[in-house]
């Protein structure tokens, strides 16, 4: 299964992203999270100690390992520099462990914006082709808010795109311009999950905003959440059965029909 998640900053990417990580741990997957947003937490989420946090270095951030695999120097223009470099042991080498996930920060791309074509901006794409399309561990993706890392090649292998909203018109409007973007780039399943939901008149808002029937999932509004977010615990450390139980039930929404499952 390889999921990418995205959605205005803010409406719980990198809560969702982990809870789904740490299911899918127990469920006896091999999983692979990606953290793609220039300011995500999904180390923290994951329950990672500021210690550990401290010891990640985005891959956006090794300088040695890009002028290595592309054969250009960083923060250098007018360079010839290899356009498909060898990416494929990054996981492995550079991967912090955590909770029995492999995590992946990529980090920001500072020369010329995200579609720069520079090295680091070269090997990130390069990385997140691999990490989609030929790797066999269930692949998690916590995206900014768009999808800058996923090009129309990589789509194909994405089995679904969760786009995050609250009950707000800012997140609905920025959901609309991501689910846009995913179609025209060729994501078949794209699927929204409202969150921090505090009533009805939230979930109904939601709905009829983005003008579906149907929602991946509803994830009230969550004491629990902040309380593990505030004390540095895996979200699903600090979940009672209802909540664990939404999201459980999303993931049961994503999975492939029986003999279909990859990353298991």
């Amino acid at each position: 299964m390889k999921l990418a998640i995205s959605g205005k900053g803010g409406t719980g990417k990198s809560t969702l992203a982990a809870a789904l990580a740490l299911l899918m741990v127990r469920k006896k997957w091999r999983v692979l999270a990606v953290d793609a947003d220039p300011d995500g937490n999904l180390a923290a989420a994951l329950g990672a100690s500021p210690e550990e946090i401290s010891r990640i270095i985005p891959i956006s951030k090794q300088k040695e390992l890009i002028e290595e695999r592309t054969g250009a120097k960083v923060k250098q223009y007018g360079q010839m520099f290899k356009l498909n470099p060898e990416v494929s042991d990054i996981a492995e080498t550079y991967g912090t462990s955590l909770q029995g996930i492999i995590l992946l920060v990529l980090g920001a791309i500072e020369a010329g914006g995200s579609g720069c074509a520079c090295p680091e901006s070269v090997l990130i794409r390069a990385l997140v082709a691999d990490l989609v399309l030929h790797r066999n561990e269930a692949v998690i993706m916590d995206m900014e808010a768009g999808i800058e890392h996923l090009g129309r090649a990589t789509a194909r292998g994405v089995d679904t795109l969760l786009v995050m909203v609250e009950p707000s018109q800012r997140a609905v409007d920025s959901a609309h311009r991501v689910a846009h973007l995913a179609a025209e780039i060729g994501l078949r399943d794209i699927r929204f999950v409202a969150n921090k939901i505090a009533s009805p008149a939230d979930e109904q808002y939601v709905r009829d905003a983005l003008e579906v029937q149907e929602l991946a999932g509803v994830i009230p509004w969550s004491e629990e959440i902040r309380s593990a977010e505030r004390q540095g615990r895996p979200v699903l450390d600090r979940s009672g059965r209802e909540l664990r139980n939404c999201f459980d039930l999303i993931l049961q929404k994503l999975q492939p029909p029986a003999g279909k499952e990859r990353g298991k």
